[in-house]
């Protein structure tokens, strides 16, 4: 009627064990792939944000900010470019700015934890940019 056990229940025997030197069913990264991983995902949702504000609103800053943002996530993802798309949004700036330095905090917060200095600069000056460029739109 039941199917007898095919596994040792010693922990050594086990594949599903979580003890060093035992295998697994799934990959493992190292804490710090996986922050490069989080991290690569922030900055590429940033450069998504900011590619649709600068169809929405042209300018030499978010040019400059695009640029450095590409390097930056294909640093992380050792040498994979990101994907850039032109979404026709028809999203306001302001809600764009807010989720922009949403997500730039997402990544300061990722870039201090691995102690990427270029990543946490570039991070918190797009978080100045877009606060900026919030009060701004508050105020027109």
């Amino acid at each position: 009627m039941y199917e007898p056990i095919r596994t040792p229940s010693s922990p050594k025997g086990s594949v599903h064990s979580t003890m060093a030197g035992a295998t697994s069913d799934f990959p493992h990264h190292t804490r710090e792939e996986e922050l490069d991983i989080q991290l690569a995902g922030h900055l590429a949702a940033l450069l998504a944000v900011t590619d649709e504000l600068r169809d929405l609103t042209p300018s030499t800053d978010l040019d400059a900010a695009a640029t450095r943002l590409a390097e930056q996530v294909t640093r992380l993802r050792g040498g994979g470019t990101p994907v850039r798309a032109s979404l026709a949004a028809v999203r306001q700036p302001a809600t764009l700015h807010e989720r922009a330095h949403a997500l730039a905090g997402r990544a300061l917060v990722v870039a201090a934890s691995r102690a990427d200095t270029a990543a946490a600069i570039l991070a918190a000056e797009r978080m100045d940019a877009h606060a900026a460029a919030t009060e701004l739109t508050a105020t027109a």
